[in-house]
């Protein structure tokens, strides 16, 4: 079956916005209404206009929209799409930790559950961590969920003493530098750039650091020739398309050279995502009570997005 022509009709006909993060596979990002980073997903879910949004990425992305578009239907094409780094953050757990620390706001990464969202005073992502911290005064007392090298990041480029939850994506934190030395060896001339959510030994000896789409923007403006990426492969279609002249090279995820793909997010297919947009289903459903309180903080971060934009 010819699934692309399929959903791109479906998608006419119903009148759908097809969402796709960088991680997808290359075929979802290609027929995608917007293919971004959680910033520009979540920015764009906010602007919506549609009758019914599918969400090619994983489930917390897709709640995310949900919480900003509670009227239409917003679909997820496999409900398993999970995370590894929302999954190291329950509710429960972090409810106590919390308690631990009640002179401090919570700043979360978007990439936490619609439950921690209510506990959170304001939201962040890759893209706007380090702006989203530096809004507040140097000597508010800050807890950071749930992205330990992510925080640890930010603290040390802005002198704060942020509280780290002590969470990981294990897509980024199983990168080495003993595979990025190899690299290194193998191809001087090339520059390493590295999602901020690798381990603080990867980002010491990193050349460029930023969220997925500033890594592209960098890629594509660098005159460099070759890069050394530590990040999710997906990315790399983006980068190849847009600079077909430059040579990328993906850190390996273990010895054997395999390919670094986040399993939940590779679960999205084009198969499933024609089936999603036929049947309307699976669908993200949030009480009422969980979508009022979690957007608040997201809607935080869009409005200081906005400022910063205008600065």
């Amino acid at each position: 079956m010819d699934y692309k022509d399929k959903i791109l009709q479906l998608k006419k006909d119903k009148n759908a916005l097809i969402l796709a993060h960088f991680y997808q596979i290359p075929e979802i990002q290609d027929i995608a209404d917007f293919v971004g980073d959680s910033l520009g997903l979540a920015q764009k879910a906010a602007e919506a206009k549609s009758d019914i949004i599918v969400f090619a990425g994983v489930h917390f992305m897709a709640e995310t929209a949900k919480m900003l578009n509670p009227n239409i239907p917003v679909l997820l094409p496999d409900l398993e799409a999970g995370c590894s780094l929302a999954d190291s953050c329950p509710l429960d757990k972090f409810r106590e930790f919390k308690k631990k620390y009640p002179d401090h706001i919570v700043i979360s990464y978007i990439n936490t559950t619609a439950a921690i969202k209510t506990e959170t005073d304001i939201v962040c992502t890759s893209g706007n961590a380090v702006q989203i911290v530096e809004s507040f005064p140097k000597d508010q007392k800050i807890i950071f969920a749930p992205d330990k090298n992510l925080g640890g990041y930010i603290n040390r480029i802005t002198g704060r003493n942020m509280v780290l939850w002590d969470g990981t994506c294990e897509v980024h934190d199983i990168l080495s530098t003993e595979a990025i030395f190899k690299l290194k060896e193998e191809n001087t001339d090339a520059k390493l750039i590295a999602h901020p959510e690798c381990n603080a030994a990867v980002l010491e000896i990193a050349d460029y650091i930023g969220s997925t789409t500033n890594m592209l923007k960098f890629t594509q403006s660098d005159k460099s020739k070759k890069f050394i990426v530590a990040t999710e492969t997906g990315i790399l279609h983006q980068m190849q398309k847009n600079s077909p002249d430059k040579q990328f090279l993906v850190v390996p995820s273990d010895e054997t050279c395999s390919c670094n793909d986040c399993p939940y997010m590779k679960l999205n297919t084009m198969e499933k995502l024609y089936f999603c947009l036929k049947n309307e289903k699976p669908a993200i459903t949030l009480d009422a009570d969980i979508i009022e309180k979690a957007k608040l903080p997201i809607e935080k971060m869009l409005d200081i997005s906005k400022i910063m934009k205008l600065i």
